[in-house]
């Protein structure tokens, strides 16, 4: 049927579990005409809106267009679309911001409610009911066995050739009886090329042939490039110390220019034979996996540019030998970060001088995007970094801040802290010797005096002596920012 027949199929009130990882393998027809269906709602004065459930960001055609319309009541886990952030954070909608890894087990103990239809995305439909997957595979499996009903969008711009990549795991259980996911390597199979479906779910069929989003990179600029030394050198100096091997550990990397800024720097590096266990593989590691560098990759989604995607597609057949996508509950999944021993690297908003990471509010209470999976990586990973330029806003803000305005990150998780200026390896040290080295190595030069100004002050006058604060002026840099424009 027609995008518009399914759209009619989906009432105001339930909720709804859209398909879709970082811009790739989101539904792309059936939320525009549920858009248009809420405004036509809105506008003869009926109350239409509908919770969403995704497995991370989507795309204008999803979030935005929904969000638009006023037609979302709940968004969930993550969300990067400007008109969500402007009514979330105006109040206008609710978000529930939680680990990705928790997602799935989540809506399977009943937490989050009930999941009334799934829209998902695939690339084909094959003989016996085989949903071939898109370039996502996210929640998918989840809101295919959860939801009570099934709209499917068969979008013929993704190849098939990539059947054979992905790698479904339909092992998992509910407490008391879980098992080990018997996954020991990056390269490993351990389920399915496809998703399976209850065909007496299915409600309706919809046919597309539209691209993803394919979200164009700006090149790394001197500060990513920067920040991609420092980790470059540090790696480097730990598999001299015997800390790391030669090929070091599985890497994890978040989205963005930094992550693609380490990843060509890896390319000149003599690092050789790597693997990846992340959850989206972006333009630096497709790179490094077409040069030889990265022997095999394992994700859960591909956000690519359109330069990248074309790459991809040209050569899939390659690529398929040296890249699995996976359920997300699997790429996030902690016991197999801690088993690999992932090396961990995501961005964050600000850091204190004692190593708490803030990666999702703006000056305390302003939602950015969400936690992701930084979470699921930065506690369980072998090693744990966090980056971002030293400043923001022209020099308005410092990222390196007394106390931060939110915490994501406890400083028990994060372990290397990194900006332009240099890398503070916070392992083994205590929060009085955290607190020197960040400043010390992270800070912009502009702010480290009043930053060293604060902590000698607090040294003299906190109550207590083991994590010094001065909790008049802690969050003073924040409310001075929002009261004048600079901190």
């Amino acid at each position: 049927m027609s995008a518009e027949e399914a759209a009619a199929l989906i009432p105001s009130g339930i909720n709804v579990g859209m398909s879709g990882f970082t811009g790739a393998g989101y539904p792309k027809a059936v939320p525009l005409a549920l858009a248009r269906r809420i405004a036509a709602a809105h506008e003869r004065g009926e109350p239409f809106k509908i919770g969403v459930w995704t497995g991370a960001s989507t795309a204008p055609e999803l979030d935005g267009a929904l969000a638009k319309v006023d037609g979302i009541e709940m968004r969930l886990p993550y969300q990067s679309d400007p008109t969500c952030r402007e009514r979330i954070n105006a109040g206008q909608m609710d978000y529930i911001d939680i680990h990705l890894s928790h997602v799935a087990q989540f809506v399977w103990f009943g937490f989050l409610g009930h999941l009334h239809v799934a829209v998902v995305e695939v690339a084909a439909v094959l003989e016996g009911g085989r949903l071939l997957p898109s370039t996502s595979v996210g929640n998918n499996k989840t809101w295919l066995d959860q939801a009570d009903k099934i709209i499917i969008e068969v979008n013929r711009h993704p190849s098939l050739g990539l059947e054979g990549m992905h790698d479904v795991y339909y092992g998992t259980r509910l407490p008391p009886h879980r098992q080990p996911i018997p996954l020991t390597h990056p390269s490993d199979r351990i389920g399915t090329p496809y998703l399976e479906c209850d065909p007496s779910k299915i409600i309706a069929i919809v046919e597309t042939d539209q691209p993803d989003r394919n979200t164009v990179f700006t090149p790394p600029d001197e500060n990513s490039r920067l920040i991609a030394g420092h980790i470059i050198e540090f790696l480097t100096h730990e598999v001299k110390k015997g800390r790391l091997p030669e090929n070091l550990l599985p890497l994890q990397s978040g989205v963005g220019n930094v992550a693609n800024a380490v990843f060509a720097g890896l390319k000149e590096s003599p690092f050789e034979n790597l693997t990846a266990y992340t959850e989206v593989l972006q333009d630096g590691m497709l790179d490094l996996v077409a040069c030889g560098k990265l022997s095999f990759a394992s994700a859960t989604a591909l956000s690519l540019s359109h330069e990248a995607a074309a790459t991809f597609n040209a050569k899939i057949d390659d690529f398929r030998k040296k890249i699995v996508l996976r359920p997300q509950e699997i790429s996030n999944h902690p016991e197999i970060i801690r088993r690999l021993g992932i090396i961990a690297m995501n961005g964050m908003i600000e850091a204190d001088i004692y190593g708490n990471v803030n990666s999702t509010h703006i000056m305390g209470s302003s939602i950015m995007n969400g936690i992701g999976g930084s979470g699921d990586f930065a506690r369980n990973a072998y090693l744990s970094f966090f980056m971002t330029p030293s400043q923001a806003k022209g020099g308005a803000i410092s990222c390196i801040v007394p106390m931060v305005s939110h915490v994501d990150h406890t400083e028990h998780d994060v372990q290397v802290i990194v900006t332009e200026q240099g890398l503070a390896d916070l392992r083994g040290l205590a929060p009085k010797q955290r607190a020197k080295l960040v400043i010390e190595k992270c800070a912009h030069p502009h702010f480290r005096p009043a930053l060293e100004d604060y902590y000698r002050r607090a040294l003299r006058e906190s109550p207590g002596r083991h994590t010094p604060h001065l909790l008049d002026e802690a969050l003073s840099w924040h409310s001075r920012y929002l009261k004048t424009g600079m901190m």
